[in-house]
């Protein structure tokens, strides 16, 4: 008999388990797989309703969690036991995306509505009542997604997988000393995604908005690579990831701009409205403020004092 979503969330609950440093990646993998599991699927009901947008918001970021750490730690399962699931994590990704651009857009309008004289403000409700249809249009395809024999196949084929022990784990070699343990190899995985980042140092005052998107997602892989292995790592860790989460979030607002005004060009074309002229003008004032800022948290991303708290976090796996 199949199980609802209630009792599979309850059921998935209890079989999780703390990630240790004696743990093999593999196992330790599925461990973190099963936590941002349920946490997607705590968030499957809210994301269908829309009445609060934060349950699409908490329901992408465990995907996306999810898809960081098959790309992490996907050399140590079999290809074809994890193929499947990487590429419906993907397409639920990409659909819960969807909605969460139209959330963010409609909000950041609404806030700036709100500072307009009412004859202004009923100048921009155009825009915003025409975004409102596009995100009704695209919540559709969400919950097309989620009532779908596909989507179904996932819940099930994925619960079980993330529940056996080993399941789709690539064999440890018998006759090599090889490191497997979370102690052995995180550390290097770390730091070649702290490379990643401050290799961006050299480009950062002339970087345009496509080399700042790159930099968001080398920042978000590092960010996931910290947050989701931080039972094992030393307090420390957590003060590490506030200074990656603030430079995320400057260039996560710094997209919010770029998304929007893609959004908005077309609609611009079509309309006079002064309000709306002003709106995009404020993108790029609010842009530039951005840019300053980003360039504050660079520096003191890279001071001695906050690689420091680093380097202390990963002696932890020791």
């Amino acid at each position: 008999m199949a199980l609802n979503l209630v009792e599979r969330i309850e059921k998935l609950s209890t079989a999780i388990q703390p990630v240790t440093v004696e743990d093999s990646m593999a196992e330790a993998g599925r461990k973190i797989l099963l936590s941002e599991f349920v946490k997607m699927l705590q968030h499957e009901t809210g994301s269908r309703t829309g009445e609060d947008v934060e349950d699409v918001h908490d329901m992408r970021v465990a995907t996306r969690k999810m898809r960081s750490l098959f790309r992490l730690l996907g050399s140590y399962y079999k290809k074809a036991a994890i193929q499947d699931y990487k590429v419906e994590l993907r397409h639920l990704a990409s659909t819960l995306g969807g909605v969460r651009d139209l959330d963010v857009l409609i909000d950041n309008i609404r806030a700036y509505q709100a500072t307009l004289k009412p004859l202004q403000q009923a100048d921009l409700q155009q825009a915003v009542d025409e975004l409102d249809k596009q995100r009704e249009s695209v919540r559709h395809e969400l919950v097309e997604a989620l009532d779908s024999r596909l989507y179904r196949r996932l819940v099930k084929d994925f619960s079980k997988f993330l529940t056996t022990v080993d399941e789709g784990a690539k064999a440890l070699p018998k006759d090599e000393v090889l490191p497997v343990q979370v102690r052995h190899i995180l550390p290097i995985m770390i730091y070649q995604r702290v490379a990643a980042v401050r290799a961006y140092d050299r480009v950062l005052a002339e970087a345009d908005a496509v080399t700042l998107h790159a930099l968001r997602i080398e920042l978000k892989q590092l960010r996931y690579a910290l947050s989701l292995f931080s039972e094992v790592l030393g307090p420390q860790g957590g003060e590490y990831v506030e200074a990656v989460k603030g430079l995320q979030d400057c260039l996560g607002h710094m997209n919010d701009g770029v998304v929007a005004r893609t959004y908005l060009s077309d609609f611009l074309k079509d309309s006079h409205l002064a309000a709306l002229t002003s709106y995009m003008a404020s993108l790029e004032e609010n842009e530039t403020a951005l840019k300053g800022q980003l360039i504050e948290l660079w520096t003191q991303f890279n001071t001695r004092r906050a690689q420091q708290k680093l380097a202390y976090a990963v002696l932890a796996l020791h």
